[in-house]
C-alpha cells in the first residue's frame, strides 16, 4: 500500500509533483460523463512518461489478434477503446522557453480531482529559464449535462517580472493506441477545416469506420480584454490557434477553450461533423461560466441520490467516494448500447470492454442507485448480444440454440484471446443468469422475464446442458476444462462454483418456464416455439440438477474449489514475504499454477451470491480455510470477503477487505493503478457497504438488514431506491435510522424482526 494523494472527504489532491508516479495520478484523476472521458494528462508538453488517453464511449478497434499458436476458436480480434483527439493540447513558450512540467523548475504544486463537481482543477508556481516566477491555473471538465461537451479553461500569470506569452491551442487528432498489437494506426481519412471563429477536426476509424469530430471555440483575453490571435493554422487531423502577448506583474493571460466531441456512434456518420459544429457556434465568452455553474448544480444533484458519509474515518470516505464517482462518470444509464469496461476512460487494458463483472458486481449498485431503468438497460444490452452469444457457442461446437456470452465484448462477438479465459472462464454465463434473477428480485419487474429474460435464460440453460456429461465412475454429471473465477487455477475438473452456477441456472430457468407457462400462456407459447423449446429438455435439465457432481471434503467441512485442491501444499498468504507480491508480478505462471494461493473469491464468490443456501457453520468453515490463502491480486475480490466478513461478525476482517477494495486504485494496492482505475471493482466498494456493513438483502421480496458499524467509524449513512422508494438510512453503534421518502408505508426485516416505517416518516430501532 502507498499513500499519492492527500486524504479529504471531497477531493483527491497531489500537492508535490513526482514524475516517477505521474502515470498514477493520470488514471486516479481521470474524468468523464458516460459518453467519454480522458486521463490526466497535462494540456502543456510533456516529456516524461505518460499514458495519453481520451476516449469515446462505444468507438473501437478490431485489433488482429496477436496469439503465438493458432487454436480452433481463437476470435479474430481484440477490441480496442480508442485513443481519440488530444482537444487539451497546448503549446507554451514563456521568454522563448518550451514550457515543459517534466523538466521545469516548479516551486509549487497542486492537483486536485473535485468528486463534489466534477473538475479537475491544477495549479502551479514555476520559475522560468529566464529566472522568473509564473503561475498557472487551470480546470476542466466533461459535463454531465450535455453529453458531448467539454471544457477547459487555462491562466498564466506574472508573477514580478514581464514575461513573452507564445501560446498555442490545439485540436490534435495524431494520435495512436499504446496497446496496438501491429503498431497501427487506427484512425483514417483525418480532416479539418477553420471556420469563423471555430475550428474543428475529425478522423474515422479502420474497419469499423466510426467516425469522430471536435470543434472549438477558443477564447483569449488579458485582463479582461479580448487578445487577438496571431494566426490559425491546419495540416492534416490538426488545428491550431495561435497567441502572442506581454504581461506586466501581476497581469494575466486566459484561455477557455470550448469544446464539442461527436461520434457516429450516437449521431450517425452523415451528423456527426456537423453537430460539433453545431454545438460549438452558438457558444459565446459566457458559455463557459454558465456551463461550469451547472455542472456543478447537476453533480450536487447526482451526490445527492447516491452519497454515502462516513463518521470519523477520512480515509474511508474518500475512498467510497472516489468508488462512486468514477462509476458514476463512467456509466449513466441512458445508452442500452453502452457497458461498464472494467477501466472504464481512465486506460488502455483490457480494450476498454464489457466483463462479467457488470453482472456479478455493478448491476446491484446502479440498481438501488437510480431508476430500475439503468440496471434494465444492462439487462437489455445482454439481450441484444444474444444471437451472437449463440454463434460464439456455435463456433465452439455446441448447437441448438446454445449461448455463450464473450469473456470480452463490444458487440457481441468474442475478442478475448488467452486459451485458458476465452475457452475455459465459463462461469461468465451463470453470472449474467443470476443478474436477471437478481434484478427481478429486487424490483419486482417481471415483465423483464416475460419479454427478454426467459429467452436469454433457456440459451444459457442449453450451453450448461451440453457442456456437461455424466461421469462413468461417479455416476454423476461433470464439467471437466474449465478456469474458475481463480484465474491462478487453469484447465481445472468441477471447479465448484461453475458446477453449483450451472445447477442453479438450469433449476431458475425451469422454475421461469413453469411461471410463464402458468399465468402467461400465449407468450410461453410464443418463445417456445420461436426457439423450438422441447418439453423433453425440461426433464433433462431436472436430471442434472438432482445429480450435479459438487466437489466437498467432509472432514474439514468444505466445498473444494475443483478436483485435486487438497493436493497443493497446504500454507496460506501469511508465510508469502512480502517481496514476493504481487505473485503475477514476481513468479512464473507455472509456479502460479501449482501453488494453492488463490487470486480472487471462487468457492465464496458461489457462497456470497447464493448465501442463503448455507448455513452459518458452512460459510465460516469456507471462509476461513479459502480466506487465508487468497493473495486477492484481483481488483473482485475484497468485496466478496468484506461482504461475507461481515456477515461471520469478523468485523475487523471487513474493515480490512472495505480499505482493500475501496482504495484499491487510491494506494496502488497490486501495482497496477497506472495502467488505470478499476471501475467494475469500484461497485464492490458500495457493496462491502450496502450488503456488508448494513447486511442488506432481499429475502422473499422483503428488504432486510443485519448491520454493524466499523470500530473505526462513529457512524455511517446512505441512500437506495427500492423499487420506486428512496430510502435514507443513518447507522450507528445504537441505532438504525430510516426515512421513507416516498408515498407508502414499507415493512422490512431488521435483525429478523418486521418492522415498518410510514411514508414520510422517519423511525429509529435500537440495535444495541
Amino acid at each position: 500500500m502507498k499513500q499519492y494523494v492527500v486524504a479529504h472527504p471531497w477531493h483527491i489532491i497531489e500537492e508535490t509533483f513526482d514524475p516517477s508516479i505521474h502515470p498514477i495520478t493520470e488514471s486516479l484523476m481521470s474524468i468523464g460523463n458516460g459518453r467519454m472521458g480522458q486521463r490526466a494528462n497535462m494540456e502543456e508538453a510533456y516529456t516524461s512518461e505518460s499514458l495519453l488517453g481520451n476516449y469515446i464511449g462505444g468507438v473501437y478497434y478490431p485489433d488482429k489478434t496477436k496469439v503465438g499458436w493458432w487454436k480452433n476458436g481463437y476470435p479474430e480480434y481484440f477490441a480496442k477503446v480508442l485513443n481519440a483527439v488530444n482537444w487539451i493540447k497546448l503549446d507554451l513558450h514563456i521568454d522563448n522557453h518550451k514550457i515543459d512540467l517534466a523538466a521545469a523548475n516548479i516551486i509549487s504544486y497542486n492537483r486536485s480531482l473535485d468528486m463534489r463537481h466534477g473538475l479537475l482543477n491544477r495549479e502551479v508556481k514555476i520559475k522560468t529559464a529566464s529566472g522568473k516566477r509564473v503561475s498557472i491555473v487551470s480546470t476542466r471538465f466533461y459535463s454531465i449535462v450535455d453529453l458531448d461537451r467539454c471544457y477547459m479553461q487555462y491562466t498564466i500569470t506574472a508573477q514580478d517580472e514581464a514575461i513573452d506569452i507564445d501560446l498555442k491551442s490545439h485540436l490534435d487528432f495524431d494520435v495512436r493506441n499504446s496497446d496496438s498489437n501491429y503498431d497501427e494506426d487506427f484512425w483514417t481519412d483525418r480532416d479539418q477545416d477553420k471556420m469563423m471563429e471555430l475550428s474543428w477536426v475529425s478522423a474515422v476509424t479502420k474497419k469499423t469506420d466510426f467516425k469522430v469530430c471536435a470543434a472549438v471555440k477558443n477564447y483569449c483575453n488579458v485582463s479582461d480584454q479580448s487578445t487577438a490571435k496571431v494566426k490559425s493554422a491546419k495540416s492534416e487531423g490538426k488545428v491550431y490557434d495561435h497567441y502572442k502577448v506581454t504581461l506586466v506583474p501581476g497581469q494575466s493571460l486566459t484561455l477557455t477553450k470550448c469544446v464539442a466531441i461527436t461520434s457516429s456512434f450516437v449521431h450517425g456518420i452523415d451528423d456527426t461533423q456537423s453537430k460539433a459544429i453545431q454545438y460549438v457556434a452558438a457558444d459565446s465568452e459566457t458559455s463557459y461560466k454558465k456551463a461550469l455553474q451547472m455542472q456543478k448544480e447537476a453533480w450536487i444533484k447526482r451526490w445527492d441520490k447516491c452519497d454515502i458519509q462516513i463518521e470519523g474515518d477520512e480515509g474511508a470516505q474518500q475512498g467510497i467516494r472516489f468508488n462512486l464517482f468514477q462509476l458514476y462518470q463512467t456509466y449513466s444509464g441512458e445508452d442500452a448500447r453502452l457497458n461498464i469496461g472494467p477501466k472504464g476512460f481512465t486506460g488502455e487494458k483490457y480494450g476498454g470492454s464489457t466483463y462479467w463483472d457488470t453482472e456479478a458486481y455493478c448491476l446491484q449498485f446502479y440498481l438501488s442507485t437510480g431508476s430500475s431503468d439503468i440496471a434494465r438497460n444492462l439487462l437489455i444490452y445482454r439481450h441484444n448480444h444474444l444471437a451472437k452469444a449463440i454463434e460464439n457457442a456455435a463456433k465452439l461446437g455446441f448447437s441448438k440454440g446454445a449461448a455463450l456470452y464473450p469473456m470480452v465484448t463490444m458487440n457481441g462477438e468474442e475478442c478475448h484471446n488467452e486459451w485458458e479465459i476465452t475457452f475455459e472462464e465459463i462461469h461468465r454465463n451463470g453470472a449474467i443468469a443470476y443478474a436477471i434473477h437478481n434484478y427481478v428480485r429486487y424490483t419486482e419487474d417481471q415483465d423483464y422475464l416475460r419479454t427478454h429474460g426467459l429467452e436469454v435464460l433457456i440459451a444459457i440453460s442449453r450451453f450448461w446442458a451440453q457442456r456437461v456429461h455424466k461421469s462413468p465412475s461417479k455416476d454423476l454429471y461433470v464439467i471437466l476444462g474449465v478456469t474458475g473465477p481463480n484465474e491462478y487455477e487453469n484447465n481445472v475438473n468441477n471447479n465448484w462454483y461453475t458446477n453449483y452456477i450451472a445447477r442453479w441456472c438450469l433449476s431458475y430457468t425451469s422454475e421461469v418456464i413453469d411461471w410463464m407457462s402458468n399465468l402467461h400462456q400465449a407468450d410461453w407459447l410464443k418463445l417456445k416455439a420461436n426457439v423450438s423449446f422441447l418439453d423433453e429438455e425440461l426433464s433433462e435439465w431436472a436430471s442434472i440438477t438432482q445429480n450435479m457432481y459438487l466437489p466437498k471434503d467432509e472432514e474439514k467441512g468444505i466445498f473444494l474449489q475443483q478436483d485435486g485442491f487438497l493436493d497443493k501444499e497446504d500454507i496460506n498468504t501469511a508465510d508469502l514475504p512480502l517481496d514476493q507480491r504481487p505473485l503475477n508480478q514476481k513468479w512464473s505462471w507455472d509456479r502460479i499454477l501449482r501453488s494453492p494461493f488463490i487470486k480472487q473469491a471462487d468457492v465464496l464468490q458461489g457462497m456470497y451470491f447464493f448465501q442463503e443456501d448455507f448455513s452459518t457453520e458452512q460459510l465460516a468453515a469456507n471462509f476461513n480455510y479459502y480466506e487465508p490463502k487468497t493473495v486477492h491480486e484481483s481488483s473482485l475480490s475484497p468485496c466478496v470477503h468484506a461482504i461475507l466478513a461481515a456477515s461471520l461478525g469478523k468485523k475487523d476482517k471487513a474493515y480490512e477487505m472495505y480499505l482493500r477494495t475501496s482504495r484499491l486504485d487510491l494506494d496502488n494496492y497490486n501495482n497496477d493503478t497506472e495502467d488505470g482505475c478499476h471501475i467494475t471493482s469500484m461497485a464492490g466498494t458500495w457493496l462491502s457497504i450496502v450488503e456488508g456493513f448494513a447486511g442488506m438483502r432481499v429475502i422473499d421480496g422483503m428488504l432486510s438488514f443485519r448491520p454493524f458499524v466499523p470500530d473505526q467509524w462513529n457512524n455511517f449513512s446512505f441512500k437506495i431506491n427500492f423499487r420506486g422508494t428512496l430510502l435514507h438510512i443513518t447507522l450507528s453503534d445504537e441505532s438504525f435510522t430510516i426515512f421513507n421518502d416516498g408515498s407508502d408505508d414499507l415493512d422490512f426485516l431488521l435483525l429478523n424482526d418486521v418492522v415498518s416505517v410510514a411514508a414520510h416518516q422517519e423511525s429509529v430501532f435500537n440495535i444495541s
